[in-house]
This record gives C-alpha cells, structure tokens and sequence, in this order.
C-alpha cells in the first residue's frame, strides 16, 4: 500500500487545494497517470500516480491541506478499496484538515457501492470539534438541509452558491451564473469542471425571472446601519490572491526596506529600438524597452552579487544562477514568471522569452517552475503611464526595481534646452543585506547600460 500526499508543486508551496480527481475511488492506475487537479499557490497542476494499484480516495475535492497530508492511497497488490475504505471512513471525516465546513462534512467521490452504509461510517466517526459544530450549526440556520438528492441547491451558510474558489474566478470571466449550474462536487459543490459544462452567459431560469429582478449574487451585508457605504459583498479569495496578500505583508511588516531612484537617458535606447523595429520580422519581433531593462539588471547583477542574493536567518545567501523574475498582470493578481539564467541570453531571446511567459500567464497556462527560482524582481508599470512607483521586495530577494514610463521631457544639454527621453527607475533593496552605496552603484550600473545599449548586444 503505497500512500499519496499532498505534493510539493512550486519551491514556495506550502498547502494544495483539491479542485477534481481525475480518477475514482476504486479504479485501477498505472504509474504516470494523472489522477488529481491540485491548485496551488502560483498555478493548478495534474500529479500524476507514482505507483500502480487501486486507488482509494481519501481527501474530497474541495479539501485544502498542507504539504505532506494523506490524500489517496494506492493498494499495489490490487486488492479491494472498498474494504480499507470502509474501515478508514470515520477518521477522515472527522480529520478537520479542509478550508471550509462543507468540506469536513464531505467524505470524498465514492462510487455508489460504497455510498449507501452511511449511517455506519457516520456511527465510526469522532465527535466533531467545537469549530465544526459551529460551522454546522451556521450552516443550517436559514433552512433545513436538502435532501441527499438534490445536490444542486446545496449553498453555504452565508446563502452562497456552494463552488469552489477556482469555478467562481471561472465563472465570473466566462459569464456563467453559479444558480444555473448542476454541481458534481461533493454534496453538489461546483467544481471547476461543471463551470467550463455549462453555457456562457447563463442566465438564471424563466421562474426565477418571473418573479422578478433577482438581487445581487450572494450581498452579505456588513458594517452598521449609518455608515452610508451600503451594502457590502464578500469576495473569496482563490489560492494566489491569498499567497500574495501573505507575503506581501510579510515582506512589509519584516524587511528593513529603503529606495534609491534615478533617471536613465533613454534616446540611444529609443533609437536602438527603432533600428530593431525596421528589422523584425513576425517571427522575431523586436524587444521591447522592458527586454532592455531586464538584460541590463542581469547584466549588472552578475557584477555585484549581492543585490543577486537575500538576507535569511542571519546570514546572507549568494545565488550562482542570474534568474530575473518579470511582474505580469493577470486577471485579478499579479504573476511572476521567471528568465532564467538572464546575463547568458540575448537581448532577443529575452524578448520572445518574456512574451511567451506572459502569454502563458494571461492563458492560465504556466507552471509552477517557470514561477521558481527567481533571484531579482522587475516590475514595469510604464505601460499605464505610471511614472515612477515603489515595489514591495520578493521573499528570498535582496531587491526589486519598479520601472516608469518613457517620457518625453525637455532636457539641458551643453546648456540649451533639448527634447529628451527619460524613464524613472527605482530600486528598493532589503537593508540587511543591501546598504546605501551597493544599491546606487548597482542602479548607477543598470543606468549606464541603458544609456549606452549597444553594449546589450555583447
């Protein structure tokens, strides 16, 4: 009998959420076969079985448990799941180890040969905790619970449509209304897969119409009476909205952090770009001002190895490998894919580089180790003409730079006023291993190659 744990997907994850099994409980896997979609923290990922045998399910979808929790067996002598399963039922359901009260309740996809001794697994199963009689209380205290017949009117306690955070995110982009939607989750939760079923744009049933304009989705009101902000929705939060909200408090409230700014000449930089324009093809398109940007820093990192490292548990950590991590905005929270080995890579392999990681960003296609293994962070705002702006460091990083707009300003040259081009950069560093002078000499570095950006091409 071979045990499957929650899985380490990304050098950062510490927990996993089980969005579908792609298997039953019961059947029969082979070593490399998919058998569970798992969100993590930066991406959802297939894991594949690493043994062959009968697979028992033992965590439900839905289910959010940390690195290293049980979630499946897989008996290789081939022997029956349904046995082990029965036996085990009552210590699962009482685990407490899912996000959410339906999920304690939920005793994993089962075939239906295993569904009907409910009673005897519910008679084996420890006395719930004081959390998840609260939780279930909670959940009652508008109306009685449906009938195990009708999963699809399941809702949470708030009234909410029963779904996991990964269909309401799928939900919202495609146009699909949740109340119109058969769930096939655990007690009728809507999984990710019910949402991509159903048709775009639903609308919510002719009764439902007939009766009226229907409220708004799930308003949970909050806050006293004479406040005037209204009525206030609570909108959950799917595995890397909450990942970054984690660590970008932590990184603010635990690193010493301060900025140096300046400015960098870009007219040669401008004209380098239009000569790579003339020459671009379809194929090959030109790099962009930010390609420039991430070749100088890898550039200039390479020479001062410090800003390429980060401070931990009182010592400092110098990394060999020069990975620059490139900030895209993706519908509703900010991916950071990464260059790896950047300083070794032309200016335009970092060009198509960084443009088919964004793409695969924005597609909901990329994987957790192309978000990895980043030594430095970039970030570019320019594009919504944001000037100049402060960026909050990466965990495991000494710096991160914030790139502004190009601008066109009047400048003095030689003493005479000049149209010039000038973009803002900034660099916040962490204190504990950055000082004052490192940072502007390695700003003053990136600065010097952006101004003079044939030596890019070297």
């Amino acid at each position: 009998m071979a045990d499957v744990t929650m899985p380490r997907l990304s050098d950062s994850m510490e927990e996993g959420t089980i969005l579908k099994w792609l298997v039953s409980s019961g059947d029969t896997v082979s070593r490399g076969d998919e058998i569970v979609e798992i969100e993590t923290d930066k991406a959802n990922m297939t894991y594949e079985a690493d043994a062959s045998g009968v697979l028992e399910i033992v965590a439900s979808e839905g289910d959010t448990l940390p690195i290293g929790e049980l979630i499946a067996r897989i008996d290789g002598a081939g022997g029956s799941a349904e046995g082990q399963t029965a036996g085990r039922a009552g210590p699962v359901a009482g685990s407490g180890a899912s996000a959410s009260a339906s999920s304690a309740e939920a005793s994993g996809p089962a075939p239906p040969a295993r569904s009907a001794p409910a009673a005897p697994a519910a008679a084996e199963a420890p006395a719930p905790s004081p959390s998840q009689r609260a939780a279930e209380v909670s959940g009652a205290s508008g109306a009685a619970a449906p009938p195990p017949s009708q999963p699809a009117v399941s809702a949470e306690g708030d009234g909410r449509t029963k779904a996991s955070p990964v269909a309401r995110r799928l939900a919202r982009e495609l146009g699909v209304d949740l109340r119109s939607v058969q769930g096939t989750g655990p007690r009728g939760r809507i999984v990710k897969a019910d949402v991509e079923g159903a048709p775009r744009g639903a609308a919510v049933a002719a009764p439902a119409a007939a009766a009226g304009p229907a409220p708004a989705p799930g308003p949970v009101v909050s806050g006293e009476g004479g406040t005037g902000k209204g009525e206030a929705r609570t909108v959950e939060l799917n595995r890397t909205q909450q990942t970054i909200a984690r660590r970008m408090a932590e990184a603010k409230a635990t690193v010493p952090d301060f900025i140096v700014t300046t400015e960098a000449d870009m007219a040669q930089a401008v004209a380098l770009r239009d000569q790579l324009k003339a020459l671009a093809t379809e194929d090959q398109p030109a790099p962009s001002y930010n390609d420039m940007v991430v070749k100088a820093c890898a550039m200039a990192l390479r020479e001062y190895p410090r800003v390429n490292g980060a401070y931990r548990d009182g010592r400092w950590e110098l990394y060999a490998r020069v990975n620059v991590g490139v900030a895209v905005a993706a519908p509703e929270s900010l991916i950071v894919p990464t260059v790896f080995d950047a300083e070794q890579k032309s200016l335009g392999e970092i060009g198509r580089e960084t443009r088919a990681l964004a793409q695969r960003v924005r597609a909901g296609q990329i994987t957790p180790p192309e978000l990895s293994g980043g030594t430095f962070t970039v970030s570019n705002l320019g594009m919504f003409g944001v000037t100049e702006f402060t960026a909050i460091i990466n965990a495991g990083q000494a710096a991160i730079l914030s790139v502004g707009a190009l601008r066109d300003e009047p400048v003095v040259v030689n003493g005479n006023v000049v149209p010039g081009k000038r973009m803002a950069l900034t660099l916040a560093c962490d204190h504990r291993i950055l000082y004052g002078a490192d940072a502007a000499e390695f700003l003053a570095r990136v600065r010097a190659l952006l101004e003079s950006p044939l030596a890019l091409a070297l």
